[in-house]
């Protein structure tokens, strides 16, 4: 499929983005599932003149807005992102392509946790939250997944080239079936209905106690409980987040590679509905605005 702008993550940023792009005509596809947004169980009551209004009824209906203005939605996961030229490919959990001139990134910065006994401990000494950043120090090392969706196949199958032993543990399976079928071709153990009960080390990570009473041997745990994360699709592009996390953006919202511009939560705080409307704006005409440039 091929678009102008391509946009990752249907929240509030996302969707203002894809607006303000769409009604400057060009052409926009939004790849992300709203299911997933903090919006959609979010209750708003400080949000322009609003009063007390449902979060999902403002995203439903923003989206509809921007359906009408011939922007595209795919309900799916971006699992990998690169640029060849100058055109950007995002790879989606069904296997699908979109190709794009611009990109705007706006997934939002959630990144789960277990909430168990030894997370905490052990996070940088074998507990991690991104496998793009830390496959390579568990070549030759046994390491566990944990996650019920697309990411964690995704990390999974990546991780089955250094570990020497590649364990998903899920409590239902959630992840797209094309994403299943490659998992099924190759040596990676799936524990399915059951997680994590407590993770067990000395200086660092040994073992993962699961709830159901296995205990599996392990020197790493990947955590890997929702879409893939800002910052890994960011070093996709070769974007660095700064040391909270963030990716730093101009006052045009551009991003340090060029054609790539970002909004909403992932460019730091406030996390508040007015902010991620106001940047998707700006982000959206941005973007528009370079792609119109490119074509002419």
């Amino acid at each position: 499929m091929e678009t102008d702008v391509i946009i990752i993550g249907s929240g509030a940023a996302g969707v203002q983005a894809a607006i303000h792009a769409a009604r400057k005509k060009v052409s926009v596809v939004v790849i992300g599932r709203p299911e997933g947004s903090a919006l959609m169980k979010a209750h708003i009551e400080n949000y322009f003149g609003f009063g007390k209004v449902s979060g999902a009824d403002i995203l439903r209906t923003s989206i509809e807005s921007a359906k009408n203005f011939g922007v595209i939605f795919l309900n799916e996961e971006v699992i990998g992102l690169e640029k060849v030229d100058q055109i950007f490919l995002a790879r989606t959990d069904a296997l699908k392509e979109v190709s794009g001139k611009a990109v705007i990134l706006a997934m939002g910065i959630t990144r789960n946790k277990l909430n168990v006994e030894g997370e905490k401990e052990y996070h940088g000494l074998g507990v991690s939250y991104c496998a793009n950043c830390d496959a390579g120090f568990f070549k030759k090392k046994p390491v566990v997944v944990v996650g019920d969706g697309s990411a964690a196949a995704v990390s999974a199958l990546l991780l089955k080239d250094y570990a020497s032993k590649v364990y998903w543990v899920m409590e239902r399976n959630k992840a797209s079936p094309e994403l299943m079928d490659k998992v099924k071709a190759i040596p990676i153990e799936v524990v399915e209905g059951a997680r994590p009960k407590r993770i067990i080390g000395e200086k660092t990570v040994k073992a993962v106690e699961l709830t159901d009473g296995r205990v599996l041997e392990t020197e790493g745990v990947f955590i890997e409980m929702g879409a893939k994360g800002a910052a890994e699709l960011a070093m996709d592009l070769g974007i660095l987040p700064d040391d909270s996390g963030n990716i730093p953006v101009d006052k045009e919202f551009r991003t340090e590679v060029e054609g790539v511009f970002a909004c909403g939560d992932i460019t730091g705080l406030p996390w508040q509905l007015a902010k991620a409307v106001g940047e998707g704006c700006v982000a959206g005409l941005s973007a528009a605005g370079y792609v119109r440039r490119e074509k002419e």
